[in-house]
């Protein structure tokens, strides 16, 4: 297993499960689990807000809709395992989205129509005042979307892994070749192994393992910036608030009392400018006054890999023994459960 983040991670745990043999190949490996500062940091999963927005997934069809419904399936199971090593680790339920015009609002009210059932319901604009009072168009409740502390999961996953005594090595893979029905690793320590499957969550680095072995899959960086505020005025507690909020894209995560996250994927390329921080503090100017005058605390971001003319994620058996699962652009933590079924589906087909 090539890369270290929530899918790579999430993924070489849950083949040990299954009875695999897993090592597990990143310098991020040796690195603390925290919030990074930069858009330096290749791992989308330190730059996450963990949120999983499943059920309010436009598509009723398909095979975004089809990862999605299992990996809610599959997280509360996830979650119960891996408490074992973080028993603060936890699904934050409860999601909130807000549309942005009446078009909007009405597609919201079909989809809620259509999936009472999984847990959806619309939300007026009068029950929502005291929450989001610029909701003009009420909201798209859904209660068991929310979040999970990517933080805390990464933690999780890394104890879980060294309690199976999977081998991890914090070095790069700089090269991959052919090795009759095997495949050489050659790291960046100018050390080599061998071994009979290669799976890649390699998010921007993954064109650079391919090309030479005839695979062009291109990824594009797309910044994500985050964070978190201490208000100045405005609620005192969260008690109405559900676990995340969203309005046009932008995720805002209660922490504690007078304490939120604010991020979003916003801008493409990898540099991180100041107009997007300035747009996150007044969401087009439909932020409410206390969000506005909220003091910064810290701020981070990193990249989101995201496939150039292909649909996210990149899920592929490339030729035998060489599996590709990446480029899941802004939903690694919410896809990592799938992904991870759906590679072991394809180590063990016969």
């Amino acid at each position: 297993m090539i890369g270290a983040g929530a899918i790579g991670l999430g993924t070489a745990w849950h083949l040990t499960k299954r009875g695999h043999d897993v090592s597990v190949y990143d310098p991020r490996l040796n690195a603390p689990v925290q919030r990074q500062g930069s858009a330096n940091d290749l791992s989308g999963t330190s730059a996450s807000l963990g949120v999983l927005m499943g059920h309010v997934f436009r598509r009723s069809s398909g095979r975004g809709w089809r990862l999605r419904r299992r990996s809610m399936e599959l997280w509360p199971q996830w979650i119960e395992t891996l408490q074992v090593h973080q028993p603060d680790l936890k699904l934050h339920l409860g999601l909130l989205q807000i549309p942005e015009d009446e078009r909007t609002a009405e597609r919201m009210a079909s989809l809620a129509a259509q999936r009472v059932d999984l847990g959806l319901e619309i939300v007026s604009k009068e029950a929502l005042n005291k929450v989001w009072p610029t909701a003009s168009h009420g909201g798209l409740h859904s209660r068991h979307d929310g979040r999970v502390d990517p933080l805390l999961l990464q933690l999780a996953l890394r104890q879980a892994l060294a309690g199976q005594s999977v081998d991890l090595n914090a070095e790069a893979v700089v090269h991959l070749e052919r090795n009759n029905n095997q495949w050489s690793v050659h790291r960046a320590d100018g050390e080599s192994t061998i071994h009979d499957v290669v799976v890649l969550s390699t998010a921007l680095t993954t064109d650079a393992l391919l090309e030479p072995l005839g695979h062009a899959r291109a990824m594009t960086p797309v910044l994500g910036q985050a964070l978190s505020l201490q208000l100045t005025t405005g609620p005192t507690s969260w008690t109405h608030w559900p676990s995340v909020l969203v309005d046009q894209g932008f995720n805002l995560i209660p922490t504690s009392p007078g304490r939120l996250l604010l991020g979003a994927t916003v801008e493409p390329g990898d540099c991180a400018s100041a107009d997007p921080l300035i747009l996150m503090r007044s969401l087009n100017e439909r932020a409410p006054a206390w969000l506005r005058t909220a003091t910064v605390v810290s701020h981070w971001s990193g990249l989101r890999a995201r496939p150039v003319d292909r649909p996210a994620p990149l899920l592929e058996e490339l030729e035998p023994g060489l599996i590709l699962a990446s480029g899941h652009y802004r939903n690694g933590v919410l896809l990592a459960p799938a992904t991870a079924e759906w590679v072991a589906a394809a180590l063990e087909q016969p």
